[in-house]
């Protein structure tokens, strides 16, 4: 009987990886229920490994607590599905995805293929944890945090920086979008005003001279 050491990481937290070696005649829901003992997830989760190409495209697919439609079209059950009844190559990927209802997506990779078993090991055995896994929020666990699989923008956001706040759009529309002091607006009126006197006389002068010809 050989054991498959698998290599289990997040799809996009890939530096949290775990190593776990465990019975070619156990089950997949012997490795879900493995894989979440070390990420300290609840394992009662709706999920599903997927065969796997080299290229992660999900093939055949063996599911854990299904929904109606999938065991009506027969799919594959964890707990009926010895490993070693998948595994094709040596290198055997399968493309993992935990609790369809708040999704985690992972990649799993056998690795290595050990041929004895040790007697002193219960398996499943955990080899290697690196990294925290992240923390989600459930109904069980409302003092976690929840982690976005999307980056956080390290841009300065202006409006958030600036205690921005909707009533303020009808200032910076006033501002035309920029900032004006009253100074630099009383030195514009003075200047319109100045324009405005000079256009004045002239309009005057017109005046009288067109009065001198009549005369």
């Amino acid at each position: 009987m050989a054991i498959y050491r698998f290599r289990i990481s997040f799809e996009d937290f890939d530096e949290v990886v775990r190593e776990i070696d465990i019975k070619s005649t156990q089950t997949f829901e012997d490795l879900h229920k493995a894989v979440h003992r070390s990420t300290g997830y609840s394992a009662e989760k709706s999920s599903s490994f997927f065969v796997s190409t080299d290229n992660w495209i999900k093939g055949d697919e063996i599911a854990y607590l299904p929904n109606q439609r999938k065991i009506d079209r027969g799919v594959a059950l964890m707990e009926k599905s010895k490993l070693s009844s998948f595994i094709e190559d040596p290198h055997q990927k399968f493309y993992y995805i935990y609790n369809f209802d708040r999704p985690f997506d992972f990649h799993v990779e056998l690795i290595k293929i050990i041929l004895e078993t040790d007697p002193n090991i219960e398996y499943p055995y955990l080899v290697k944890s690196t990294g925290e896994a992240p923390k989600i929020i459930d109904k069980n666990n409302f003092g976690a945090v929840a982690v976005s699989s999307n980056p956080v923008s390290t841009e300065f956001d202006f409006l958030n920086e600036m205690d921005f706040v909707p009533e303020d759009t009808e200032e910076l529309e006033a501002m035309g979008g920029r900032g004006i002091n009253t100074e630099e607006k009383a030195d514009d009126a003075e200047d319109e005003s100045e324009e405005a006197d000079e256009f004045s006389d002239n309009d005057n002068y017109e005046d009288e001279e067109y009065k001198e010809e009549d005369y």
